[in-house]
């Protein structure tokens, strides 16, 4: 299946029956830490994965990869940034939401920090997911040592090119691989619980409901 019809189904599909179909699939979790949350709207958020990885550093140094990254990845890229877990610092502000805004990107992905806020709300509404809200700058704490490199984010290591669904429930990655199964599943799964929702609301019984289907 091509990237645009992926895109497109798991546009169409709930992030929680994503979120099951990639336990199913692939045979581990693939959503990422709770704390990773939506900072700016909510808007849901679909497209292949770009990363850069992060480490703290004592040097004054701007982060170059993800500065690139932002200008030579496709439109449609969800640019996920790894520094480890660091809550305390922010990875992404407006300057880069602008460069993000203007190439056409779908999202970010932070596990770390986001600062800028009334900024990227007001100019660009663009959707940034993020583990803390903060102030503070990497340059003098972190800096970026590579790209489009698998990068631990929000507990979950992400490959280039992975597909990022995310909107309110939070956030899964779909390995590549796995995607077309994971979006077959996840649409049979939405369907099964529309049915169930209509019986447990017929019926006025949520025993029935799970009795017949099985899942909660």
């Amino acid at each position: 299946m091509e990237l645009k019809d992926l895109i497109a189904g798991f546009h169409k599909v709930a992030t929680a029956s994503v979120a099951d179909a990639v336990d199913k699939v692939s045979g581990k979790r693939g959503y990422l830490d709770h704390e990773i949350k939506p900072r700016i709207n909510e808007k849901r958020v679909v497209g292949p994965a770009v990363t850069v990885v992060e480490v703290p550093t004592d040097d004054a140094v701007p982060p170059q990869h993800a500065l690139d990254l932002i200008d030579e990845a496709p439109a449609g890229s969800v640019i996920c940034i790894s520094v480890a877990q660091e809550a305390n610092v922010a990875v992404w502000g407006g300057l880069m939401t602008a460069g993000a805004f203007a190439n056409g990107h779908a999202g970010a992905i932070l596990d770390g920090g986001v600062r800028d806020l009334a900024e990227i709300r007001r100019d660009y509404d663009f959707p940034v997911f993020a583990r803390s809200v903060s102030p503070g700058s990497t340059v003098g704490r972190h800096k970026t040592v590579a790209s489009q490199v698998p990068a631990l984010v929000g507990g979950i290591m992400v490959h280039p090119g992975d597909i990022i669904v995310a909107d309110i429930d939070g956030v899964v990655v779909v390995p590549r691989q796995h995607a077309e199964a994971v979006l077959e599943m996840s649409i049979e799964i939405d369907v099964r619980e529309l049915e169930q929702a209509k019986l447990i609301v017929a019926e006025k019984s949520l025993r029935k409901g799970l009795a017949k289907y099985g899942r909660i």
